[in-house]
């Protein structure tokens, strides 16, 4: 066989796998494969000046590479099993935590030393949120920051790239199953291994329902969530993010008793564009560094929609409304909240009187026109919720950027052991529609390298 273990994705569930089979087992033979670039390679050309929307790479940098899609991301850690997924359900509360407890240590080795762990234990705010029907879930956040995170990537792969082969720019066309060794074919050629792990995060989501079909292994439909970025002046939400940085809020909606959240919090952040699959949707980040830091905090709202049966396609779904977004708008619809609750489209001078500066340059538009009622009457009510302790967060230039939508893999059925049904299959991260966040994903990594090299022991 050409390698003991090959690694079909390289972000944070693949790194950690990679680095915690060299602490295990360093005579390990490694490969790592990675249909984006390697980590100094990734650069969006969007540059605000010359180029001012998505030009469709072949392989978007914000969503694929070394790293993954957390390269570029906030580089929150969250340490909690109250969201990010549903690894303590194989693994076990415990475990699930300690794991994610042990990632949050090897970033502060590689780099991460000095950042902030936030938490919502014993917050005032809590009381608040219950005594306006919002719920303020609990955890522990690691605030790396885009510019910390990089770091951590940076000094990561130069402990691995001398010890693990990677290839870069190489996607994996399928997966072939022989009796005691997997063979991985690339445009290249075909590698073997005994052992195989999977983390292709939710960018290979369609990937990886074409491998689960091929190999008949099986999966259940996931949920989607859709909704909007918001973006405020960073004083609206400073008494929160000052004391917990990541405030995950939860409301019931009076109208459909759907639940609305808050999610991926950017204190001081920027509006960015993302393109999953061709489609552009919305996400935001932050930096630590004060000289990046913007006068704005962002956030997305977001309203999680499973479906029964007949229809699975909960990622078509949430790829047709955001391809309607894009037809209207060229990319990314931009719309203050004052406009939205008049029934009446943003314009370019509406967006430029705003007494809000948009970090983003989006399209102003309608976003009535985009998303389904019921999403936005949720929306429209978490932000006058939100606005019971966030005063302002309902005001006229509150900008909402759409649509922000969260693709989540079919759920692929894997044992306590994280394996698929075949022995030596490992398929994790949020690939594998289990894990949702960084943490989880990592923790993922570190778990399947662990069991490997443990059942190999024994």
């Amino acid at each position: 066989m050409n390698y003991d273990v090959i690694i079909i994705g390289a972000g944070p569930g693949g790194i950690f796998a990679a680095y915690e089979l060299l602490q295990q087992k360093p005579g390990l033979k490694i490969a790592v494969f990675e249909a984006g670039h390697a980590l100094g390679k990734r650069s969006c050309p969007i540059d605000g000046d010359r180029i001012k929307s998505c030009v469709g790479c072949k392989s978007c940098s914000i969503m694929s590479g070394f790293g993954g899609a957390g390269a570029f991301s906030d580089g929150k850690y969250n340490i909690t099993n109250d969201f990010g997924g549903t690894l303590y359900e194989h693994i076990g509360k415990k475990k699930a935590l300690d794991l994610m407890r042990y990632v949050d240590e090897i970033n502060l080795k590689y780099g991460g030393e000095g950042t902030k762990l936030y938490t919502t234990a014993g917050t005032r705010f809590k009381t608040l949120c219950v005594q306006n029907d919002l719920h303020l879930l609990d955890a522990s956040v690691r605030h790396l920051g885009t510019d910390i995170n990089y770091i951590v990537l940076e000094n990561l792969y130069a402990y691995l790239e001398n010890k693990v082969e990677f290839f870069f720019d190489t996607p994996v066309r399928s997966i072939r199953v022989a009796e005691g060794c997997y063979t991985v074919r690339c445009d290249g050629g075909e590698y073997t291994c005994g052992k195989c792990i999977v983390s292709v995060g939710r960018s290979g989501s369609k990937w990886m329902e074409q491998i689960c079909r091929e190999l008949d292994i099986p999966t259940k439909s996931n949920r989607v969530d859709i909704g909007v970025r918001v973006e405020l002046p960073a004083n609206v939400f400073a008494h929160l993010t000052d004391e917990l940085y990541e405030s995950k809020i939860v409301y019931r909606t009076e109208k459909y008793g759907d639940k609305v959240r808050t999610f991926c919090m950017n204190p001081k952040g920027a509006v960015v564009n993302e393109n999953t699959n061709g489609i552009i949707t919305v996400n935001g980040h932050s930096y630590k560094d004060p000289a990046l830091q913007t006068e704005n905090t962002n956030f997305a709202l977001l309203v999680s929609k499973h479906f029964s049966e007949p229809f699975k396609d909960s990622n078509g779904y949430g790829e047709s409304i955001a391809r309607l977004s894009n037809m209207l708008g060229g990319g990314v619809i931009v719309q203050r909240f004052g406009d939205l609750i008049r029934g009446r489209r943003s314009t370019a001078d509406r967006i430029e009187e705003a007494f809000i500066t948009p970090t983003l340059q989006a399209t102003p538009g309608d976003l009535s026109l985009v998303l389904p009622k019921r999403i936005l009457d949720g929306i429209i009510e978490m932000i006058y919720a939100l606005d019971k302790v966030a005063p302002g967060t309902a005001n006229e230039d509150t900008l909402l950027y759409g649509v922000e939508v969260k693709f989540y893999n079919m759920e692929v059925s894997v044992s306590e052991h994280l394996e698929s049904r075949y022995s030596g299959l490992y398929i994790i991260g949020d690939g594998s529609g289990i894990t949702h966040s960084l943490s989880h994903a990592s923790a993922s990594g570190v778990y399947v390298a662990r069991d490997i090299v443990k059942r190999q022991k024994d």
